[in-house]
């Protein structure tokens, strides 16, 4: 089983970026979203297990819709992306409950990075997947 990812970003060619960056992993891109609006609704029903988040964006924030996925899932584990200068901005972030940052431009080492640990994975380990032997979901 693979690690599903919501990419929330207003720039299509960051979105690209980030889906390539997914691409080379086991991670899958299961959504996008171009703002935060859409990036909540979506959240809802993909449910993934990580979101990445654009703070500046068109409709609704970064940080409001942050505190929007947290209102519903407060266990959700969303990374911020933000541009240099926006320090600020990722510090509220992580006050409100963003688990981590990545600053653009992306370095798809770091991007890894910060995925694999917000998900508890370390570099070599393999996403998380049923345990050895189970059958389906029980749901």
């Amino acid at each position: 089983m693979s690690v599903r990812v919501l990419v929330v970003d207003d720039a299509i060619f960051m979105r690209s970026m980030m889906r390539d960056i997914f691409a080379r992993t086991s991670f899958v891109v299961a959504g996008e979203a171009e703002d935060g609006e859409e990036g909540v609704r979506l959240y809802r029903e993909l449910r993934p297990d990580l979101t990445t988040l654009d703070i500046v964006m068109p409709k609704m924030d970064g940080l409001a819709a942050l505190r929007e996925i947290l209102r519903f899932d407060p266990g959700a584990r969303v990374v911020m992306c933000s541009a240099l200068g926006q320090e600020a901005l990722i510090a509220e972030a992580i006050q409100i409950g963003a688990k981590d940052f990545i600053v653009k431009p992306f370095q798809p080492g770091r991007v890894l990075k910060v995925a694999q640990s917000v998900l508890g994975l370390d570099e070599h380990s393999p996403p998380p997947g049923p345990p050895a032997g189970d059958v389906g979901d029980p749901r």
